[in-house]
C-alpha cells in the first residue's frame, strides 16, 4: 500500500465563548467512505482508493470547535483492494494495517492545520505544546 495523495475539501473553525477555566479538548477522526478512483500513478495490477475522513475538535465547554473534511487516496494491490471495498460495503470497516496508515496521516495532517487555525480564532491549541518548567533548586 502507498499513500499517494491528501487533500481537503472543508475547512470550518469557530469560537463561540470565551476561554476561561479549564478547557477540554477532543479530537476525533473518522472514515465516512471508501470507494475506488482512477488514478495516472499505479503499477499493473493495482487499483486506487479514495478515503473520505472527518476531523473534528470541539471545546468543552461549548467555546468553540473545528472541523476538516478530506479525502486521503492510496494505491493498493488490486486483490486487497476489492477485500477492502466489500469489507467497506459489509460493516464500514476496513483491515487494521490500512486504516491505521490512513488515519495517522489524517492525524499527522489535521492536527498542524487545527493548530494553525485555533490560533487565528483565539483558541487553545488542540494539542498539548511542549512548555519550558523552571528548574528546582
Amino acid at each position: 500500500m502507498a499513500i499517494i495523495g491528501f487533500d481537503l475539501n472543508k475547512i470550518s473553525i469557530e469560537r463561540t465563548g470565551n476561554v476561561t477555566g479549564e478547557i477540554k479538548i477532543n479530537n476525533n477522526v473518522s472514515i465516512k467512505e471508501i470507494d475506488k478512483i482512477g488514478v495516472p500513478i499505479k503499477r499493473e495490477g493495482q487499483e486506487g482508493l479514495r478515503f473520505g475522513f472527518e476531523f473534528t475538535s470541539n471545546y468543552e465547554p461549548k467555546i468553540g470547535s473545528a472541523l476538516i473534511k478530506g479525502n486521503v487516496i492510496v494505491v493498493e494491490d488490486k486483490k486487497k483492494a476489492e477485500d477492502i471495498l466489500k469489507q467497506w460495503k459489509k460493516d464500514k470497516k476496513a483491515e487494521s494495517d490500512v486504516m491505521t496508515a490512513v488515519l495517522n496521516t489524517v492525524l499527522e495532517k489535521c492536527n498542524i492545520e487545527a493548530l494553525i487555525l485555533s490560533r487565528e480564532v483565539n483558541l487553545p491549541p488542540s494539542i498539548p505544546l511542549p512548555k519550558v518548567k523552571p528548574k528546582k533548586p
